[in-house]
């Protein structure tokens, strides 16, 4: 696999922060980076997908934002009881 180096600025105190964890996890500054970017595309795929699938049974069965809203707080309230 082909590396390229990249300049990324950071205020100092994220930067401490960040060191910290490299430190305490006994891995580079670079290793920490990278494994950080990793999760967030994993993490933002994943919503990507679910709001994808979300859109589709809503086009399929009609349903509105409004929709859902409704029946997450009758949900809310039926469990209350």
């Amino acid at each position: 696999m082909a590396l390229a180096t990249v300049n990324i600025s950071f205020n100092t105190e994220i930067l401490q922060q960040i060191d910290e964890v490299a430190k305490n996890e006994m891995r580079t500054r670079s290793e920490l980076i990278r494994e950080a970017a990793r999760a967030y595309i994993e993490q933002k795929r994943k919503w990507e997908s679910i709001f994808a699938y979300g859109e589709s049974l809503s086009s399929k069965y009609g349903f509105t934002e409004d929709d859902v809203n409704n029946e997450i707080k009758k949900y809310r309230k039926e469990k209350k009881k």
